[in-house]
Order: structure tokens, then C-alpha cells, then sequence
């Protein structure tokens, strides 16, 4: 029964997040908290320059009238948009800006950490229904490595997987996280969709990784491992691993229903001789287990030349099984550890591999963060300094390969890489460069 008149007069009071929070009571509350008398001194508040508050009467009488013109002339809700444009370009700006510089050891921004603080970033998991129904999963454990973070989420009544058709990852950000407040989960937020998946045959249509006495894990590209309870056909946590090239971007520039798409690469003129090949590119390559790392290692000068291109695919050697100068020991046995409410386990013979393959310039060309499994090799050790078994492990999207291969060492108790062979896309290479290989 309060007038409108009272209502407006007392949302005038409210910050901009207060504002938007009590549009959300009712229709009538959503019409009044659009006023665009409010949004404009919003505005004028908060993004004009501090040099406006100096100028002379004359122009602070036009700066009333044009303020006046300017909330009779719009509909409701237009300086409200405005507002929330303005800050939310301002903030993208701010954030980009922070990555921009490069660590010279990996090539990839140095300052992810800082600007995910800076963005008030959170990733969550929506599990959706057959029915339609969504449920909405927060509250993740992060871990952080030199290229990607690890995000692992896990609860006791999550729903049956038979029950369910898609997982989405999300990227979340305050609308407004200028505000000197912290991120409020019930605060305005924005969503930032960074994949789907689709459950439907989950353990039919996707790639076993591994199993221990508990649960077994299914890998879905791009990077999630689903853990399922090996008694019960339900979801007993769910890890993402996303690498730091995209992470930014996919979390804070997509939106709700559409993935963001990175610009083309805009190649140097006479950057590349096809008849020549690839050439002085870099690699850095991370193996772990979430908590534990295994192997960090950069390659410097990696090539391929003209006769090292086949079946739709360049080859780039970094460890060769015939140079055992390169060959490179692994730090412990190869396990992905998980925990739940309850329980915790290690399941073996799977890791995460961060790749990170830089071209000529410096600029990161093919990068990813997921799950693989290795298994034992049929074949047989050809290599004299080694007498064990061989394993492989292979990982394969639609802009490469990579190949790599182990040998045990039953003596010392470790492994040691003896192969690792990147197969490059020549429809990646063509579009990067503009060629035609």
C-alpha cells in the first residue's frame, strides 16, 4: 500500500547491487527499481570524470537539462542498461589488461591468479534433468598448477546419472564487481558458459580412464572426468581441467547460452615456407595428478619438415626413443587422487597432461588441459638402456595428436619417457598461418 512516489524515493538510497537485488520481489518493485531517474545519477556518480564537478554554472545548468531530456526521452530500464554495460565493459578491460603480460617460462600470462581475484571468478557445475529440471553445484576445490587449475566438485545427494541428459560448466562473475562489497552468491551474477556435456550413455559412449576399488572415471572432451560409485549408478564427483590460455576468456566473455570464440590468429606476412615446415616452436608440457606433479618440462626449437607431413598431419619429434640424452624420469607413480564427503582414493595409471605448444612468435598455438590414461604396450622393449615394460598414453582432439610412451623400471621403481611425439592438424596449421599444406 506504499506510494510509488515513497517507494522511488527510498530506492533512491540503494546501491547499484541493493537495486538490482530488490527489482527482483515482484513486478511492481522490478518497474519502480527501473527508474531511470536512479540509473542516471548512477551513472553520472560513477563514470563521469572528476573534472565535471569544476565546471562553471552555466554549464552545470545544460548538464540538468540535457539529464532531464535524457530521462524523458528513453524507456524505463534504459540508463539501468547502460549502467551495467559501462561496468561491465570497464571491468573486462581491467582484467584483460592484467594478462597481458607473459611469463617468459611457459608463454602464458603470469597474472591469472591476480586477475581471477580481481574478476570475483567461480566456476559451477549445472546438472540438468530428463524431465527439465536443473540443480545447480558449487563450492569446488581448486587446485593450481604453472599452466591450469584444477576444479573438483563433489556432494552426498547428487542425482542418479539415469535420471539425467547434460552437464554444464559455467564461468561466474559478480554483474557488478566494482562494488566494495564481496561476491555474494544470491547477488546479480553473470553466467559465462564454458561447455556442455551430454550425459545421456555416459558409460557407454565415453572413454574409460580408470577404476579403483570405489569409483570408475569417464573422460568427456574438453577436459572432465566424471567419477561414478561402482555399486550405484550415481555421480560421485566431477573434475574440470582447464587451462589457463582459455580460461579467462571461456569464463568471463561467453555468456549464458553461447561459448566465446576466440578471433582468428593473424598471421605475419612471409611468416612460414610450407616447403620448409614448421619451425622454432616451444613446447611446455605438465603431467600431475592434481595434487602432485609428475613432469615439467620445456622443449625449445621443435620443427618438422616437408616429409615429416602425412595423412593430415605434421609430426613434431620432442623426445626421440632413439636419443636417450632426452629421456626423462617421472617423479613417482602415475595416479589422479579424488576425495568426496566420505571417502578418498587414487585412482592409477592416469594423470592430467597441461600442453602448452607455442609457434615461432611466441604465441600459443595449441594448448590443453585433460585427462588421460596410459596402458601397457603389446610390443616388446627394443631399447638396450632399458629392460621393463612399455606403456602408452595417447591423447587426441580436432587440432592434434600427441603420442607418448614409457618404460618401467622394475629395479628403481619409476618410469622414464622414452617418446613424446606431437602430430599437429594440418587444417589447424592451414587456418593459423593461411597456408595450404
Amino acid at each position: 500500500s506504499m506510494p510509488s512516489e515513497m517507494l522511488l524515493k527510498i530506492f533512491s538510497y540503494l546501491d547499484a547491487v541493493s537495486l538490482l537485488s530488490v527489482g527482483c520481489v515482484n513486478k511492481r518493485f522490478y518497474e519502480l527499481a527501473n527508474d531511470n531517474g536512479i540509473w542516471l545519477k548512477l551513472c553520472s556518480s560513477s563514470l563521469q570524470p572528476k573534472w565535471t564537478i569544476w565546471k562553471m554554472k552555466a554549464k552545470q545548468t545544460e548538464t540538468v537539462s540535457l539529464g532531464c531530456a535524457a530521462l524523458h526521452d528513453k524507456k524505463p530500464g534504459y540508463w539501468k542498461k547502460e549502467y551495467i554495460l559501462k561496468q561491465t565493459s570497464a571491468f573486462k578491460t581491467r582484467v584483460m589488461r592484467l594478462v597481458k603480460l607473459l611469463d617468459p617460462y611457459t608463454g602464458l600470462p603470469c597474472k591469472n591468479k591476480e586477475a581471477m581475484k580481481v574478476s570475483g571468478l567461480s566456476w559451477i557445475i549445472v546438472l540438468k534433468e530428463k524431465n527439465g529440471k536443473e540443480r545447480v553445484i558449487e563450492k569446488p576445490n581448486l587446485s593450481f598448477k604453472d599452466t591450469s587449475v584444477t576444479i573438483l566438485w563433489y556432494g552426498t545427494n547428487w542425482p542418479c546419472l539415469d535420471i539425467l541428459s547434460t552437464l554444464k560448466l559455467f564461468g561466474v562473475t559478480p554483474l557488478l564487481p566494482n562494488q566494495s562489497r564481496p561476491p555474494n552468491k544470491n547477488g546479480p551474477r553473470r553466467f559465462s558458459l564454458i561447455a556442455e556435456y551430454h550425459l545421456a550413455d555416459l558409460t557407454e559412449s565415453s572413454v574409460v580412464v580408470g577404476a579403483d576399488e570405489l569409483v570408475q572415471l569417464f573422460s568427456l572432451s574438453p577436459g572432465l572426468l566424471v567419477g561414478i560409485w561402482k555399486e550405484k549408478n550415481e555421480i560421485a564427483f566431477v573434475m574440470a581441467s582447464l587451462h589457463y590460455n582459455q580460461l579467462l576468456e571461456r569464463s568471463i566473455l561467453g555468456s549464458a547460452t553461447v561459448q566465446y570464440a576466440p578471433p582468428p590468429n593473424k598471421p605475419l606476412l612471409d611468416d612460414i615456407d610450407s616447403e620448409y615446415g614448421l619451425h622454432d616452436y616451444s613446447l611446455h608440457l605438465d603431467l600431475h595428478g592434481r595434487s602432485c606433479m609428475y613432469l615439467c618440462g620445456s622443449f625449445k626449437g621443435l620443427f618438422c619438415r616437408k616429409g615429416d607431413i602425412e595423412n593430415g598431419y605434421l609430426r613434431l619429434t620432442v623426445v626421440s626413443l632413439k636419443d636417450n640424452r632426452k629421456h626423462l624420469p617421472i617423479s613417482g607413480t602415475f595416479g589422479i587422487c579424488w576425495e568426496t564427503d566420505v571417502f578418498k582414493g587414487n585412482v592409477k595409471d592416469c594423470f592430467v597432461m597441461d600442453l602448452t605448444l607455442l609457434d615461432e612468435t611466441g604465441k600459443p598455438f595449441w594448448c590443453f588441459s585433460a585427462p588421460v590414461y596410459m596402458e601397457l604396450s603389446s610390443k616388446a622393449s627394443g631399447l638396450y638402456d632399458y629392460m621393463g615394460h612399455i606403456y602408452t598414453a595417447d591423447y587426441a582432439d580436432s587440432e592434434g595428436k600427441v603420442c607418448v610412451e614409457f618404460v618401467w623400471l622394475e629395479e628403481t621403481k619409476e618410469y622414464v619417457t622414452v617418446s613424446l611425439v606431437l602430430y599437429v592438424s594440418t587444417k589447424k596449421v592451414n587456418s593459423w598461418y593461411g597456408t595450404n599444406y
